[in-house]
């Protein structure tokens, strides 16, 4: 998958009609590129007089340079304070007093700022957006201050929970090169040193409109946005020395690995296994759309097949899942776990997971269930066209890694298009050991 820089194709489609797509139960999308190659995304839902502007910058955790782990989350922090028009704290302040909230997130594949606010109210947050996207202005304090702040986040979220701590290690153990096998908040001690030097390169570097996606969704005008965005954000010039985007990548993984974390404070033991597996790509989301299917057949819920085997036929579990993380820019992990019954081990709830999973692949998918699972998938993409931030997250997460508007828009048929065959070549090809780690989760006085 490729980061797709401005080309003349992307000017063109700046003069042309706009991509227009109606999908299923009114969801109108419209979608273009401005010239200084900023992408623009805006769907239209005009129940309520409310509006969700979001701007995703393809930059994540994933894009750091190595040793300054976390500066992705950092940045985020840090465009909260002061610009060439505000003092810091303003923004938030003011989507507040026009009656909205806003916050940001980071991932590994991206960094996102979003406002949920009143649709009339839409050109003051491109104008305060905008204005953020080029003119911060940090100081040595702003550094000290936020730095803590990001320290005490992983004390709070990350060192203070076991479970985090071995999913941690998990990543680590999963990734040996990419930089998924770092966490998305940093690593302490490269946190515990960034500095404003770090914040600002890449901030420079990666915040620029060609490196960014405007969503917007509720109740609007395509062609009112598109006046709006190109006044604020149009006027930005593009960053000519955006660098391809290129990760380190993986070596082919041929050997099983395994870990144990202990620690005093794990209150119920579980065993994890994580498998090396494809991500959704555009144009190509078939293999994913099996994936996310067989998910949901193996631990989606009490009717799933792991459950069936391990919590009810034989009570070895008291909880099992099956996870799989598809919208990502390079290769995921499909993700089961088993939480052992009262007086199982985690080698007895490993040994039954294992036998399950045997079981599964010889018997192979349940036609009754794969259709119950698809009305049920269907049933949930109805329902979340409902919320404009959902959309708005739907669309731009997509983007964000690469995808199109048609590749959101054609995924619901993708999904339903799946068959038996197709999720148990999906499973032979993951459920590779070479390519897994295996961990336990275990308090420390059941190690000794």
């Amino acid at each position: 998958m490729m980061f797709r820089l401005p080309t003349l194709a992307a000017i063109l489609a700046f003069a042309l009609p706009p991509l227009m797509a109606h999908a299923a139960e009114n969801e109108a999308v419209t979608f273009f590129t401005l010239e200084n190659g900023m992408d623009v995304v805006v769907v239209e839902d005009h129940r309520a007089p409310a509006v969700q502007q979001m701007v995703w910058y393809r930059a994540g955790s994933a894009d750091e340079p190595k040793g300054s782990s976390g500066v992705a989350h950092f940045l985020e922090h840090l465009l909260f304070k002061a610009t060439d028009k505000m003092e810091s704290g303003e923004f938030s302040a003011t989507v507040a007093a026009n009656g909205g909230r806003d916050n940001a997130f980071t991932s590994y594949d991206y960094t996102a700022y979003f406002q949920r606010i009143a649709a009339d109210r839409l050109e003051l947050m491109m104008q305060m957006e905008s204005d953020r996207m080029k003119n911060i202005r940090l100081t040595p304090e702003n550094i000290r201050t936020e730095r803590d702040v990001i320290l005490e986040e992983r004390n709070q979220r990350t060192d203070s929970n076991p479970s985090a701590l071995f999913s941690e290690q998990m990543n680590a153990a999963q990734y040996l090169n990419h930089r998924y096998g770092t966490p998305v908040i940093g690593w302490r001690h490269e946190m515990e040193t960034l500095d404003l030097e770090d914040a600002l390169a890449f901030y420079e570097l990666y915040y620029s409109p060609n490196n960014a996606i405007l969503v917007v969704s509720g109740d609007v005008d395509p062609d009112n946005v598109r006046a709006l965005a190109k006044k604020y954000y149009g006027a930005i010039p593009a960053n000519p020395d955006l660098p391809e985007r290129l990760r380190t990548q993986e070596p082919p993984q041929t050997a099983e690995r395994r870990l144990i974390f202990r620690d005093t404070r794990v209150a119920q033991p579980y065993v994890s296994r994580a498998y090396l597996a494809p991500e959704r790509d555009p144009g190509a989301q078939e293999e994913a759309a099996a994936l996310t299917i067989l998910a949901e057949i193996l631990g989606g819920g009490t009717t799933s097949f792991l459950a069936e085997k391990l919590q009810f036929d034989t009570q070895i579990a008291t909880y099992t899942g099956a996870f799989y993380r598809g919208s990502t820019l390079d290769d995921t992990a499909f993700d089961l776990v088993v939480v052992p019954a009262a007086g199982v081990t985690l080698q007895e709830a490993e040994d039954a997971m294992d036998a399950a999973m045997d079981s599964f692949m010889q018997t192979g998918v349940d036609p009754e269930q794969l259709d119950r699972i698809k009305l049920q998938i269907r049933a949930e993409q109805i329902y979340a066209r409902d919320n404009a931030e959902g959309v708005a997250n739907r669309y731009g997460s997509a983007l964000a890694i690469g995808l199109t508007v048609e590749d959101v828009q054609n995924w619901p048929d993708v999904l339903d298009a799946v068959t038996a065959e197709d999720i148990m070549q999906a499973a032979e090809k993951v459920f590779d050991r070479r390519a897994s780690v295996t961990g336990w989760l275990m308090k420390e006085e059941a190690a000794q």
